[in-house]
C-alpha cells in the first residue's frame, strides 16, 4: 500500500515540475480588447496598459520574466488571472506585455516563462 502512495505522490510531483522549477516553455497568447475593465479571477480589472498575465496555477501576485522565442525580447508581468484554457498555451499576457515582446501581429508565439518572485 505505501509503494502505492509513493508512486502517486511522485507522479503527481512530475506533472508540476516545470512549475516548480521555475522554467516552462509553451505558447503565449494576449487578451482581446473587449476584455478592458472585465473583472479578474483576482478581483483586479484587466488593464491593457498593466504588464499583467494569466497562468493557470501561479500564484495571484507571482512576478514571472516573459520571453518571446523568435525574437528575444522579454517582459516582466505580475499573474492576477486564470487562464489561458487553450490547449498548448501557457500564458495569456496584457496587451502591452504583448507589444513588449513584440506578438502583436503574430498572436500566438512560442515563449518561456520564468518565475522571478514566487507568491507560494
Amino acid at each position: 500500500m505505501s509503494k502505492i502512495i509513493a508512486v502517486v505522490i511522485l507522479a503527481m510531483l512530475s506533472l508540476s515540475l516545470p512549475v516548480q522549477k521555475g522554467v516552462e516553455r509553451g505558447k503565449a497568447s494576449f487578451y482581446a480588447d473587449k476584455f478592458k475593465g472585465c473583472k479578474t479571477a483576482s478581483g483586479e480589472k484587466y488593464i491593457p496598459s498593466k504588464l499583467t498575465a494569466a497562468h493557470k496555477k501561479l500564484a495571484f501576485g507571482t512576478l514571472v520574466k516573459v520571453t518571446n522565442l523568435k525574437n528575444g525580447k522579454s517582459v516582466k508581468v505580475t499573474i492576477n488571472d486564470r487562464g489561458p484554457f487553450v490547449k498548448g498555451r501557457i500564458v495569456d499576457l496584457s496587451k502591452a506585455a504583448a507589444k513588449k515582446i513584440d506578438m502583436l501581429n503574430d498572436g500566438v508565439v512560442d515563449v518561456e516563462l520564468k518565475i522571478l518572485k514566487s507568491k507560494n
